[in-house]
């Protein structure tokens, strides 16, 4: 795993040991930061479920004023410390270690970027799209990021369903505030 693109572009990052994690594929990672590429400068961000922090440190590369990193578990954040550290970043970077649930009730900031990355089992990222609705958390223009296995079917009250993709098992799918007409 590594940075494609940005001031830390071609950096290695620590990663797991083992296929419990499962980190989103640099040729995915590619797609979604191309699609991404005018939201990033300036944002602030949040990688809800980070793991080793691969997306929000991408994030840092390429422009980003800071990000708000958080896992539940402590191995994912012993992972991402070391990866904050290595790249210099830590100055830009909030760490907490709770539930997503704790972590989008307890945030006062609203963010540019929202990754949304959970285990694919658990249907937390509905869950963490419809807090994220009604908390308002989303900047205008913001754009809240679903990674899953599967097509986003359902509906969110206040947010809108604008683009999915496909790229071989992973379905990536984006939203924003719905516009009041």
């Amino acid at each position: 795993m590594r940075i494609i693109g940005g001031k830390h572009r071609g950096r290695k990052l620590a990663e797991f040991a083992g296929g419990d994690i499962r980190p989103t594929a640099d040729r995915v990672k590619e797609s979604l930061f191309n699609i991404l590429s005018f939201k990033i400068a300036g944002a602030n961000v949040l990688d809800l479920f980070c793991g080793s922090g691969n997306l929000g440190l991408e994030c840092l590369s390429r422009g980003a004023e800071r990000v708000h990193f958080n896992d539940a578990s402590a191995a994912s954040i012993g992972v991402l410390t070391k990866n904050v550290s290595a790249l210099g970043e830590q100055s830009t970077c909030k760490i907490t270690r709770c539930d997503y649930l704790a972590c989008l009730t307890s945030v006062n900031d609203r963010f540019g970027l929202i990754f949304i990355d959970p285990p694919y089992a658990d249907d937390y990222g509905e869950k963490a799209l419809k807090i994220i609705s009604a908390r308002r958390l989303l900047t205008d223009g913001g754009v809240a990021v679903y990674e899953r296995d599967r097509a986003f079917a359902g509906e969110i009250d206040g947010l809108e369903k604008y683009d999915e993709r496909k790229y071989g098992k992973t379905y990536i799918t984006f939203f924003r505030l719905k516009s009041e007409d």
